[in-house]
Formats: C-alpha cells, sequence, structure tokens
C-alpha cells in the first residue's frame, strides 16, 4: 500500500491497540485505519485490509501454538471447539481474500453484481471500496513479504508468551512451556471476538478454559492470574497509545466519522 517504517507505524498500532482497550466490538481497528489515512494518507478500506491479514495471521499463529500444545497436554472438549473454530476460520479467510486479491476478474464480477443492486452512486462507492482492499491486500502476491510477516507474527506471540509465562511464576505457578502456549492462544483467541472494551470477560473466560479446566488449577487462583496479566497487557499500552493520540493531534470525532462511514459502506 504505502512503504511506512517500523518506527513510523508503532504509534498506530499503539494507538489502535488503545482503542481496542477503550471502546467496545473491536473498534479499534477502525481508528487505526482512521489514524493510518490522516497520518500517512492510506486508504481507508486499504488499512483495514492490512488489518485483516494481520488478524489472521494472528488466528493461525495461535492456531499453531494450540497444536503445539496438544501434543502434551490433553484439550477438553470446550478447548476442541475452539480449535475447531480457528481452524476452519482463519484458513478459509486466507483463502478467500488470496482469492480476492489474485482473480481480479472474479472479484469483478463479485463485485459488479452487488453493486447492479445498488442505486448507481453507492454501487460505484462499492466497487472504488473492493478496488482499495484489493491493493490493501497486494502482500498477498509477494511470497517473501508473506513469510516476513508469519514470522513476525510468531515472534511477537511469543515474546508476549514470554510475559504469561513470568507472571505464572510469580504466581507460583509451574506451567510448561506447552501450557504457556495454550493459554496465550485460547486468551487471544477469545479477544478477536468484538465484545467489551478492553476484551474484559473474554479474555479472563479464556484463560479459565485453559487453566481451570484443562489443568485443574483452582478456579480462584487461575481468574486471579488471568486479572493481572489482562493488566499487565492492558494498561501500559493503553496509556501508551493515549500519549501518541495526543501527540498526533488525532480526533476523536473524525474518527467517528471514520467508523459510521465504513458502517455504512461508504
Amino acid at each position: 500500500v504505502q512503504d511506512i517504517s517500523p518506527r513510523q507505524l508503532f504509534p498506530i498500532v499503539v494507538i489502535g491497540y488503545m482503542a481496542n482497550d477503550i471502546l467496545p466490538l473491536r473498534a479499534g481497528e477502525v481508528v487505526r485505519s482512521y489514524a493510518l489515512s490522516a497520518r500517512f494518507g492510506v486508504s481507508k478500506s486499504s488499512s483495514l485490509a492490512t488489518i485483516a491479514i494481520e488478524r489472521i495471521f494472528d488466528g493461525l499463529t495461535m492456531l499453531g501454538f494450540i497444536a503445539i500444545a496438544s501434543l502434551s497436554i490433553a484439550l477438553t472438549g470446550d478447548l476442541r471447539t475452539v480449535a475447531l473454530i480457528a481452524l476452519i476460520l482463519f484458513p478459509l479467510l486466507m483463502i478467500a481474500l488470496t482469492v480476492f486479491v489474485r482473480a481480479p476478474g472474479l472479484r469483478a464480477s463479485i463485485v459488479g453484481l452487488g453493486a447492479r443492486v445498488l442505486p448507481e452512486r453507492a454501487g460505484a462507492k462499492v466497487e472504488e471500496l473492493a478496488h482499495s482492499f484489493a491493493e490493501g491486500l497486494g502482500i498477498l502476491k509477494r511470497r517473501q513479504d508473506l513469510i516476513g510477516v508469519g514470522l513476525t507474527s510468531i515472534l511477537a506471540w511469543l515474546l508476549e508468551a514470554s510475559m504469561y509465562l513470568l507472571i505464572a511464576q510469580s504466581f507460583g505457578l509451574d506451567l510448561s512451556p506447552a501450557a504457556v502456549l495454550l493459554v496465550t492462544a485460547v486468551a487471544n483467541l477469545a479477544t478477536l471476538i468484538p465484545s467489551s472494551p478492553g476484551y474484559v470477560g473474554p479474555f479472563e473466560t479464556g484463560v479459565l478454559l485453559v487453566l481451570n479446566g484443562a489443568l485443574g488449577i483452582p478456579r480462584a487462583l487461575a481468574l486471579s492470574y488471568a486479572i493481572v496479566v489482562h493488566a499487565a497487557l492492558y494498561f501500559p499500552v493503553t496509556i501508551l497509545g493515549l500519549i501518541y493520540w495526543w501527540r498526533e493531534s488525532f480526533s476523536w470525532r473524525e474518527a467517528q466519522k471514520t467508523e459510521e462511514a465504513i458502517g455504512h459502506g461508504g
């Protein structure tokens, strides 16, 4: 979409996480697209496409963590359900987006069919948004970049998993590496569901499914651990994101307009 360095992109990513922490329904993804547009002139639909790819890679990484953990930990029925949903959802999304960007003729036919049932102006806007969204998916045509994104996702999540491990040790929980990967995966898959600000509730439920449900750790201890991990993830990024937001002089009003425009297909 545009050549933006990691140093330039970091504040935008943090702002998106911050917004997810204080707004419901994962609205931070829309706020992040607004910030990318305001700061670098990237179209909002293109930026949403890149975010979609990032979330798919997150999901595939979590699926990999569950697969590794399942080699040494017996998954409960609930965890098998989580794994099955992830196994179906994320590969299908990756295939769908790959077809969308690599088969322009098919894309044009599908988008054109949808546009024809709309008023002329709205139909033209849909076609414009689809084209812009496809541009944001351009990385799916570059194998080397895909490998880089995949490796970066794995490294980032391993770093987060190390924090889960350190906090577990402070609680006196002797979690194996497999258990740490499993709790990291399930807790974060739960947060991919649009829900409350900061994923309060889904995150803790994910942790409990692993620690209490699969590993037999007392519920009170597991919940205390979940709350502390959640706080460690929540407060630093929220504070830093608010600082970046203030420093960049972004507007909540304009971000809301972006969300409304996307919600109305324009």
